[in-house]
């Protein structure tokens, strides 16, 4: 059964990302920081489906933590297919006002970790191996409200790309950019509904429907170096 690791996959994104992989059979790390909780629920839900998961609790904006998550991925007795990653972090603030500790944090978590999480996990894929980064639309956009993630999120995939060609051809890079799929607390209900109503399709995305593009990733090995965007037109806007 071949390996896939998923960054923040306790909960949101990252857990629907985690069981879509599951149920296509492959055995699953789940890291997660602080939602404990969560993952304990996840992993549950995983291994109902018959595939082993094992969690692993690390802060992967400190380096040597992504040195130890792949310490405990290496314990599995299969190779590592699919790294996924969706760990992220959204600090609001314009950037006038934000904070540097708010900047760090959503470059050291949403841009870093994914390029040293790639640099291990290539050396463990010799043998062939899909890299997915969870970017965002945002990464399209000037969001003033929230400078460090946007910035993140395009270096991201401008990361994408350079991994992709670097990579090649063994190892394929690609990514994928949701729109609007689950409220966060960063916005009011108010808000997140005047969002949704503002995109062409008139409605968020289902999980399912952003987890597609994961599959189709997986499934179409002639795809490297692309971000796949699932955002009801956002886009367009």
């Amino acid at each position: 059964m071949p390996l896939a690791l998923v960054t923040g996959g306790a909960h949101r994104l990252g857990k629907a990302f985690a069981l879509s992989l599951a149920r296509m059979g492959y055995s699953i790390a789940l890291h997660y920081r602080a939602s404990a909780n969560e993952a304990d629920h996840a992993v549950k839900e995983i291994r109902a489906l018959g595939v082993d998961c094992l969690p692993i609790r690390a802060d992967l904006t400190l380096p040597e933590k992504v040195d130890f998550l792949f310490s405990l991925v290496d314990e599995f007795k299969t190779p590592l297919k699919v790294l996924v990653n969706s760990a992220a972090v959204m600090p609001v603030g314009k950037p006038q006002e934000l904070e540097i500790h708010d900047w760090d944090a959503a470059l050291d978590l949403n841009l870093r970790a994914p390029f040293l999480l790639a640099q291990e996990a290539a050396k463990r894929m010799t043998e062939g191996g899909l890299i997915v980064n969870i970017t965002d639309i945002g990464a399209q956009k000037a969001w003033s409200r929230y400078p460090s993630y946007t910035v993140s999120k395009a270096g991201l995939e401008s990361l994408t790309k350079l991994l992709a060609r670097a990579l090649a051809p063994t190892i394929r890079v690609n990514a994928i950019a949701p729109g609007l799929v689950l409220p966060s607390d960063v916005v009011t209900e108010e808000q997140w509904n005047t969002l949704v109503q503002k995109l062409p399709l008139k409605r968020a995305a289902t999980l399912d429907e952003v987890t597609s593009a994961l599959e189709f990733l997986i499934k179409n090995e002639y795809i490297t170096g692309q971000t796949i965007v699932v955002d009801g037109g956002y886009s367009l806007l």
